[in-house]
């Protein structure tokens, strides 16, 4: 049997939605990861292993393979951690089978079991609520991502232990309101200077508005515009 949770794969702000099977079969103690996974996925079966055993739930001694697909879409970051953690739970019989259904999940997991931020939940959130799917995602996460909808079911958790006990009907999350990330909160005092080197590509628009800035033509900064000289 092949347990499937949804997660997304991201492509500048888009998101594409990305299948994660799960198959717990007989054979050889192995633990795969395929469907062009870069390093930071990879190195997930690690992080996932640590992740269940710290949360009481020991892996089968049995091969398992985690396939990505679209096979041909490279995964990268450690957004994955959590659907296949929760894939594997599920194909075990840590949370009901059907647990997941209707739900797209990301989230970073400690060795801990521990549930960390990852960037993206928002177009994660929006991509999920334009397919009328729900969102598991991190606690930290959870205000930001009830900005998509306030409708849409959302999931926001703290750790494995948290989920498996929301899912079996002993504990019950309840949903985020909207809100800021905590941790991209700037204040007068605490704030460091924005930077455009804090950006991850767009280097064609970083270097117009470097240019603009050299010349001094009108940029809009911390929302007043600047005359130029």
């Amino acid at each position: 049997m092949v347990q499937r949770v949804s997660t997304v794969a991201f492509e500048g702000i888009e998101v594409r939605a990305v299948d994660v099977q799960v198959q717990v079969a007989p054979g050889l103690p192995a633990f795969n990861i395929v469907g062009l996974p870069d390093k930071a996925v990879s190195e997930a079966k690690e992080r996932v292993r640590a992740a269940m055993v710290a949360s009481g739930l020991a892996l089968p001694a049995r091969r398992i393979t985690i396939n990505l697909a679209p096979a041909d879409l490279p995964k990268e970051g450690s957004h994955y951690d959590l659907p296949i953690a929760l894939g594997l739970m599920a194909a075990v019989g840590a949370i009901p089978h059907d647990a997941l259904t209707g739900f797209s999940v990301l989230g970073e997991l400690g060795l801990d079991g521990s549930i960390a931020a990852v960037a993206g939940v928002l177009p994660a959130a929006i991509g999920a609520n334009a397919r009328n799917e729900g969102l598991i995602c991190p606690a930290a996460c959870g205000p930001e991502a009830a900005w998509a909808s306030p409708e849409m079911p959302i999931v926001a958790a703290a750790s494995l232990i948290q989920l498996a006990n929301h899912f079996k009907g002993t504990q019950v999350l309840s949903r985020p309101k909207p809100g800021k990330h905590e941790a991209g909160i700037r204040t007068e005092t605490t704030a460091a200077p924005l930077d455009l080197a804090d950006i991850k590509g767009q280097e064609s628009a970083k270097r117009a508005l470097e240019i603009a800035a050299a010349g001094g033509h009108n940029l809009f900064n911390n929302g007043h515009v600047a005359e130029s000289t």
